[in-house]
């Protein structure tokens, strides 16, 4: 199995649309060892981070970020060292949209 590091995704969602930061190839296991939010803009915005097995429908259960405020120009940086498998899905979602979202981590395939 090969292990290739890399941005695995990078996301500046429209304002309150959640959208795919990343989703695990098949045939592919995923490491995502942090997950970096720059508000861009100097109003406060909301963010939410979810991890959604195999692209499952979102539910309250998958968030691990939820309504968090960002001050302007704020960086939030999540390290976690998240594992998943084939088709899970990570989705973000930017209340005014101001915020832009990046995915670090390995992939193991």
């Amino acid at each position: 199995m090969a292990t290739t590091y890399k941005v695995l995704g990078q996301s500046a969602p429209a304002a309150a649309t959640p959208t795919t930061l990343y989703t695990v190839p098949s045939a592919t296991e995923a490491i995502i060892s942090t997950i970096n939010v720059v508000n861009v803009n100097s109003a406060s915005d909301t963010i939410r981070i979810s991890v959604r097995p195999n692209g499952a429908s979102q539910t309250a259960v998958h968030y691990i970020v939820y309504e968090l405020t960002l001050a302007g120009y704020a960086t939030f940086t999540y390290t976690a060292g998240i594992t998943l498998d084939a088709t899970d899905v990570i989705t973000v979602y930017s209340t005014s949209g101001h915020s832009s979202f990046s995915a670090f981590g390995s992939e193991i395939a």
